[in-house]
């Protein structure tokens, strides 16, 4: 999705952006496949059980893709060196900064909910977890998820894909909504814990 479009191995913020991501995978599927192997199952899961779920993860995944590629056409057509000038060096440290600042939410969402699952679903005997970043926001998995969103498009030195990456949030809020529907009907105890922790992605703000 980046080298192709770009055409030409040369995309350096391509390479960087790519080993970060790899690099931090790798750690995390390790310490996980060490420490509590079912994590790494549920997160493997690809079917989703609702037609709901079905169609917004199908949005979401070519939202995703267009998003990923647009910095490539960029870097070949010179989008963004052309309408706004060269991106400066600090902007994209920013971005491989909120690449990992997400990467270690994400870490700290599934060390304190292991039943924290790539599908939407609710298994005999799940809790509800209200502690770790849970007892600031009720997705943070998705918190962690829209940061490297928003560091991707820097860190990839591409002005004009920032609103392609911000368009996925929408999709991501669509989902986490019909999730909050489906966890209150069906995993005891959740309504409460939405009573008592009222933000869903960030603190003190929604």
């Amino acid at each position: 999705m980046l080298f192709g479009p770009a055409g030409t191995l040369k995309y350096w913020p391509g390479w960087v952006f790519t080993v970060m991501n790899l690099l931090c995978s790798l750690l995390l599927c390790a310490w996980f496949y060490n420490k509590d192997p079912q994590v790494l199952e549920r997160r493997l899961l690809t079917r989703e059980k609702l037609s709901a779920q079905k169609w917004i993860m199908q949005l979401a995944k070519l939202s995703y893709g267009l998003a990923f590629m647009l910095p490539g056409f960029d870097f070949r057509l010179g989008w963004t060196n052309r309408w706004f000038g060269p991106m400066p060096g600090w902007f994209m440290v920013l971005g491989l900064s909120l690449v990992l600042a997400g990467y270690l939410l994400m870490f700290w969402v599934l060390k304190a909910n292991r039943f924290a699952a790539s599908v939407i679903q609710v298994e005999a005997a799940q809790p509800v977890v209200s502690t770790g970043p849970y007892q600031f926001v009720r997705h943070p998995l998705y918190s962690g998820s829209i940061l490297v969103w928003l560091g991707a498009p820097l860190a990839l030195g591409s002005w004009v894909s920032v609103p392609a990456f911000g368009l996925i949030i929408p999709i991501l809020i669509l989902r986490l909504l019909h999730e909050e529907k489906f966890l209150g009907g069906e995993l005891p105890g959740y309504a409460d814990y939405c009573r008592r922790t009222r933000c869903r992605l960030v603190p003190g703000i929604w």
